[in-house]
């Protein structure tokens, strides 16, 4: 017998082979390009989808993913018909952010980080397709992951998104104001900061009762330190003007600039947050449960990706 998740139906499970319906405000009319763009550095496109290692061009794919499980490239989502994603319809890209999912109904490995993005809300998924439909499109096939049998069949990503997946939209906290929930989208479905900072099971799932609190074997290899707000381990004891100064320029409190995948990320994405995004997410991280859980540092090293621009 099959036991099910709590809160789980047979009814959720068929859902997934049912066409994806879109909501009626969901007008192609209705993008908007220049908020599609702002998401796209938010949400990370850039660094997942370029191999900027072997001078790939922007959103063409082929970057490596190297994890417990097998060595995973990034597709190519450029707006290309043959080898991008030029012929999906808004209903596929839909389904690929909400459901983890491409147009065949078939999974998506979880290296692509659409257990954060199905939180998206649905204007948000629109503008974003858009943006990234106004891009020049890029002849250039995917490459074979490197998986084995087990890890590399998207069937067995089903039971796998039974446990850990939950698809749906974020909505708002109501005791909370403006800016936490604002700052709670940006860290919890844009920004997908848990999916590299917080730990993971054998299986790949992350350790909720440990979110956001690092792990020492993060994407690639690295130490991902521990955001929450612990006063020793975490980031309790920092000041917000020394949490800016990580996100706008990549410093740390005591001078020295971080590298490897968060200097990526402060390229593409932290530093080209509003000032207010900036705050909403400093009064988010503040606002977590504080969790001990001390990351050893790795030595200081250029990855070749710490600059982007």
């Amino acid at each position: 017998m099959v036991r099910l998740m709590p809160g789980l139906s047979l009814v959720t499970l068929l859902l997934a082979t049912v066409p994806v319906l879109l909501p009626a405000a969901f007008q192609a009319d209705a993008a908007d390009i220049d908020h599609g763009r702002y998401l796209f550095d938010a949400a990370g496109c850039l660094g997942c989808h370029t191999d900027k290692e072997n001078k790939g061009a922007p959103l063409a794919g082929g970057r490596r993913f190297e994890t417990p499980f097998g060595v995973y490239y990034s597709p190519n989502i450029t707006p290309d018909r043959m080898t991008g994603i030029g012929n999906w319809s808004m209903a596929d890209f839909l389904r690929a952010l909400r459901y983890g999912e491409n147009p065949d109904g078939e999974n998506y490995f979880p290296v692509f980080p659409y257990t954060s993005y199905t939180k998206m809300s649905d204007g948000d998924i629109l503008d974003l397709k858009a943006y990234i439909f106004s891009l020049a499109p890029v002849r250039q096939p995917n490459l074979e992951h490197e998986a084995g049998r087990v890890f590399g069949s998207r069937f067995m990503v089903g039971p796998w998104k039974v446990i850990n997946f939950r698809a749906g939209p974020m909505k708002p906290v109501p005791d909370r104001g403006k800016k936490w929930n604002r700052g709670a989208y940006l860290v919890e479905a844009l920004g997908h900061c848990g999916e590299c900072h917080t730990p993971r099971d054998r299986l790949g799932g992350t350790l909720e009762h440990q979110h956001m609190a690092g792990t020492a074997k993060g994407p690639g290899g690295e130490a991902i330190p521990n955001i929450t707000p612990d006063q020793e381990t975490g980031i309790g004891k920092w000041p917000d003007a020394d949490l800016k100064a990580l996100f706008s320029i990549g410093m740390l409190p005591d001078g020295d600039f971080v590298s490897g995948g968060m200097a990526e990320n402060v390229s593409n994405t932290t530093g080209k947050w509003s000032k207010a995004d900036a705050e909403a997410v400093i009064e988010y991280l503040k606002s977590l449960p504080p969790v001990i859980n001390k990351i050893k540092k790795d030595k200081k090293k250029k990855t070749g990706t710490d600059e982007w621009n």
